[in-house]
């Protein structure tokens, strides 16, 4: 039979993932309400500011007529056509199994506003089975059925920190229902305002690609990582040997690093392990081959400086990739606190975020016996490039070190 068409959305969770589906939605031309347990998202919202960065597309689409007609924000949610969970999912931190504790609070959130009919939707990244055998029991509490009185989906996000408001448009989407009716509804609310392709299949299949995604990135950067280790007991260029290899055309070795942060790489692989433990060994290793990536590095920065008395050092960069303002997880925040935590003098400077930014690489380095660039932003590696010799001299120790090939 076909549905009335969706006219109003409650969107639970209005961070990263949320806020921009927030103003796709409202722009699109549906009703919509963001709900935030944090209140001063809430009145972000309704003032029509934005706490994410990307600062530009986000007034841009708070000062849209159809998003201020359209778009509000509550601590609560209400009634509605269709519902989305765009909650955080990460790991705990000592055993690394996932944490859904957001998720199934953000169900319980809505039960009570549940009416024969609705869509609900999980945009959280959520390890495999969660939507039937996590969200539909939380659901069914309100005496209506999934499958029946109720449509369930699991449309996994695909943005990227940086190009976010573009990403949630253009990039193809996964769009996966517990049932073909529950796909087709959720397509519905995706095309609103999606132009890249949207690929229907099943919840937990749609479910895992989102996994095997990030996975597959992590294995490839911990293989890097792994070249850049055998590259330097072995004493070669770790750069040469990549670039060489390379040549092959059917090789791609990344560039190696500090480690891999941001919100999803480090976190969507240990739900996989969690998952199946007996059948993820290589992304165990993969992830554990990554993690360890910031202590190696503290331990270079370390050796650099060794025999030096009360040694003096500065890193750059502190945000999870060059060129980008996250910080979430980033490893070279991680280097800093190793750092400290062995007693070093160390300073941290991000010309990108202004409760660490400093005048210039060049004022940073004055006195210094090293200077690791953690994070190779293209302002710092520029200025490295075009003012080397002057940052040399200004250093007490003329150090440079980068843990990234082709940086100096």
């Amino acid at each position: 039979m076909s549905e009335a068409p969706l006219r109003s959305v409650a969107v639970i969770g209005a961070g990263y993932v949320g806020l921009p589906l927030c103003l796709h939605l409202a722009k699109a031309g549906l009703s919509v309400t963001a709900v935030d347990v944090d209140e001063q998202v809430v009145r972000e919202i309704e003032e029509r500011r934005a706490k994410i960065d990307e600062k530009e597309d986000f007034e841009t689409f708070f000062a849209d007529p159809d998003v201020q007609a359209n778009l509000r924000a509550q601590s609560k949610p209400v009634e509605a056509d269709a519902f989305v969970l765009a909650v955080p999912t990460p790991v705990v931190h000592g055993t690394k199994e996932p944490d859904l504790r957001a998720v199934e609070a953000a169900s319980a959130s809505i039960v009570p506003y549940l009416r024969r009919g609705n869509l609900v939707v999980v945009e959280s990244t959520i390890p495999p089975l969660t939507t039937e055998n996590v969200v539909r029991p939380i659901l069914e509490q309100s005496g209506l059925r999934v499958g029946e009185d109720l449509l369930l989906a699991h449309c996994p996000e695909r943005i990227l920190p940086g190009n976010i408001m573009s990403e949630a448009v253009f990039n193809a989407r996964i769009v996966g229902g517990v049932d073909a009716r529950s796909t087709r509804r959720a397509e519905e609310l995706l095309s609103t305002f999606v132009k890249g392709k949207l690929l229907l299949t099943d919840a937990r299949t749609a479910e895992l690609v989102k996994l095997l995604e990030n996975s597959y990135r992590d294995v490839n950067v911990a293989f890097a990582n792994q070249v850049a280790l055998l590259c330097e007991h072995l004493g070669i260029d770790t750069g040469v040997a990549i670039e060489l290899a390379n040549h092959h055309p059917r090789v791609d070795i990344l560039k190696p690093g500090i480690g891999v942060g941001g919100h999803c790489i480090p976190v969507d692989p240990w739900f996989l392990v969690a998952a199946c433990p007996e059948l993820t060994g290589l992304l165990r290793a993969a992830r554990e081959q990554n993690d360890a990536m910031p202590e190696r590095t503290a331990d270079k920065i370390c050796a650099a400086v060794a025999g030096i008395e009360a040694p003096a050092v500065a890193c750059l960069g502190a945000t999870y990739k060059p060129n980008v303002r996250d910080l979430r997880e980033s490893p070279a925040l991680e280097v800093f606190e190793i750092l400290r935590g062995r007693g070093l003098d160390v300073a941290l400077y991000d010309p990108l975020v202004p409760s660490l930014a400093c005048d210039s690489v060049l004022a940073a380095a004055r006195g210094l016996d090293a200077l690791a660039i953690l994070v190779p932003h293209d302002l710092i590696v520029t200025e490295i490039r075009y003012r080397k010799h002057e940052i040399l001299r200004a250093m007490r120790r003329p150090n440079l070190l980068a843990f990234t090939p082709g940086v100096l």
